[in-house]
């Protein structure tokens, strides 16, 4: 839908000032609004790195550590230091997910034994 705005005598001045006035507070709103998701992204950071750590974690406690998902979590570490925080939750997700299905492999593994029979 395009709008066109028609003004004639004296009320262009008032509306390129409302214009100019709706174009600034709508780029405010705009700027507020990218800073507010950047800080929430550091937030998702540290919760998505904290998951991941912790995961990692009980996977060593099963002593089943992927060697992949410590590389993983130290590249998110290096995302999030160099300020790319969307690289560091998508690499610290990535790196919960290997924790897990390492957890996945040490528990199923404990188990799978007991169904095998010796010929």
């Amino acid at each position: 839908m395009k709008m066109t705005m028609r003004l004639t005598g004296s009320n262009r001045p008032i509306a390129r000032l409302v214009l100019a006035t709706t174009l600034l507070t709508t780029m405010l709103q705009i700027t507020r609004a990218s800073s507010a998701q950047a800080a929430a992204s550091v937030d998702e950071f540290k919760a998505a790195y904290a998951v991941a750590e912790a995961a990692n974690t009980q996977a060593g406690a099963l002593r089943n550590q992927w060697t992949a998902t410590a590389s993983t979590l130290a590249d998110a570490k290096k995302a999030a230091d160099a300020g790319n925080f969307d690289a560091a939750v998508a690499l610290s997700k990535e790196a919960e997910a290997l924790a897990k299905a390492s957890i996945f492999q040490g528990t199923s593994e404990k188990q799978a034994w007991k169904a095998q029979e010796i010929r």
